[in-house]
């Protein structure tokens, strides 16, 4: 079938079921001569004749009847599908992939994601947790979290959370038989709680800052983690030095479980941001995903 072939036929639709070119003319918006000529060609393409004209009315031919009750459900079920593609552009809807490290979407992602799932029921989230920094557009994500710094020139790039800081801290029975580190070149007689990241293929090296002096210190120690909770539980435990989230910490500082050290060399750094590679076609789902995750100070 030609690609005329369905704006005509739903012409001749209407042709059918008015039963006159000229209301049928007014109601699709042509002149009365054009919608003859277009219903002439049509015929003359198909092979036979699907109407019946007189000087005063026009009637479906026997082909023009079949025609007529095997197409006009079809356009009609078309034609819902349609309407119920367009209600999507304005009704919030659909799958939005995310891909974040796993402090993003603890402290930040989920909180603000659970408050929004309750007003949208339509809106569903795939959250999936992951230290790498995965390609968003080769995988298929919808958007991914990054420190600000870390985003891409090319990406469209959202703060949803405020700044942060990293904290160096050991358990008062650690520091018990050794003495606190006072620079970050003495971590290297610590024990320290080590973290891998896929994106580094090694463990991660810390980093710090003082004074506009940026060093990173390769850290030692008995274990290795890939995950946030079971570092903050070695901490605890004794098993040596951690370098966490500030937030994560902060409550287990205050009240003695942690002591924290080389604060002076952890200074706030930009926080999080959800990343992605297009305004273009944005869903309203995915509008309304960015709006309640955006931070606000």
């Amino acid at each position: 079938m030609q690609k005329r072939d369905l704006a005509d036929l739903q012409s001749f639709l209407v042709v059918a079921r008015e039963r006159s070119f000229t209301k049928a003319a007014a109601k699709l918006g042509v002149s009365q001569s054009a919608l003859s000529h277009t219903m002439r060609e049509l015929e003359e393409r198909l092979g036979f004749r699907l109407l019946t004209r007189t000087t005063r009315s026009v009637a479906p031919t026997e082909a023009g009847e079949r025609l007529l009750h095997t197409l006009a459900p079809r356009l009609e079920e078309i034609d819902a599908e349609l309407s119920s593609l367009s209600a999507l552009r304005g009704k919030p809807a659909g799958t939005i992939r995310i891909t974040a490290g796993e402090h993003a979407a603890q402290t930040v992602l989920w909180p603000k994601l659970s408050k929004l799932l309750p007003r949208y029921p339509d809106i569903k989230i795939e959250l999936t947790v992951d230290y790498g920094l995965r390609d968003i557009v080769t995988e298929r994500y919808d958007a991914g979290v990054r420190s600000g710094e870390q985003v891409a020139k090319d990406m469209i790039a959202v703060r949803i959370g405020p700044d942060m800081r990293m904290a160096v801290v050991g358990a008062p029975a650690y520091f018990a038989n050794r003495p606190k580190p006072k620079r970050p070149q003495d971590l290297t007689a610590h024990t320290c709680i080590n973290l891998r990241l896929p994106t580094y293929g090694n463990v991660y090296a810390w980093e710090f800052e003082k004074d506009g002096r940026e060093m990173k210190v390769q850290v030692d120690g008995q274990v290795t983690f890939n995950n946030l909770a079971l570092r903050i539980d070695a901490a605890l435990a004794g098993c040596g030095l951690a370098c966490l989230p500030e937030d994560q910490v902060r409550a287990h500082i205050a009240q003695g479980r942690l002591v924290r050290v080389l604060a002076d060399w952890c200074p706030p750094y930009t926080g999080y941001h959800l990343y992605y590679p297009s305004r273009r076609h944005a869903s309203a789902a995915f509008a309304a995903v960015v709006e309640a995750l955006r931070h606000r100070r």
